[in-house]
């Protein structure tokens, strides 16, 4: 074989099936497998390979099966241990798409610690009751109300003062009923 072309076109046409095999147990997925073969067939024949035969082709391109593989794998596990600093989380459509809440909220928002945030968006967006965010939380009451006291705090340097501060003292009777109820 003169030419590489010819020489890639042989090896898939005689040994294609083998190939994909070898990358399916590699990688446990027919779609997957399919991609390494392609993908070793390139790494293979992308550059120059003197005194490449047809027995030593297939032998580089099952090396580089595993090594696309092995590499895809490591690339993987390094992205899922960063993805959360480059893209929000994937839990579906947006949290605030409803909610009206100027873009200084939502920046105020954001410097809270998880479980004051938690607790605040959940009484004066949710309009839930301390009782119910404890519930929901799994929380003492006294803690929700600690939450409450540390983020308003928080959001009051940020925002300035809240306006219904003191209806977190109104009693569960007085509230208003949400749907369901």
């Amino acid at each position: 074989m003169s030419d590489w072309r010819d020489m890639m076109a042989q090896l898939v046409r005689d040994r294609e099936r083998a190939l994909l095999g070898y990358a399916y147990l590699v990688c446990g997925n027919q779609v997957q497998a399919q991609d390494l073969v392609q993908d070793a067939l390139v790494r293979t024949f992308s550059r120059p390979r003197p005194g490449l035969t047809n027995a030593k082709a297939e032998a580089y391109v099952r090396r580089a099966i595993t090594t696309v593989y092995v590499d895809g794998y490591r690339r993987e596990q390094r992205w899922r241990r960063v993805q959360h600093l480059f893209r929000p989380a994937e839990t579906g459509p947006d949290p605030l798409a409803g909610v009206e809440a100027g873009a200084d909220v939502i920046e105020a928002l954001a410097t809270l610690a998880p479980r004051e945030r938690a607790c605040v968006v959940m009484r004066y967006f949710d309009d839930l009751t301390v009782p119910d965010i404890a519930r929901q939380l799994g929380l003492a009451p006294g803690s929700v109300k600690r939450y409450l006291h540390d983020g308003l705090g928080r959001l009051e340097l940020l925002l300035g003062e809240v306006e219904d501060r003191a209806d977190d003292t109104v009693d569960v009777s007085e509230r208003r009923p949400k749907k369901g109820d």
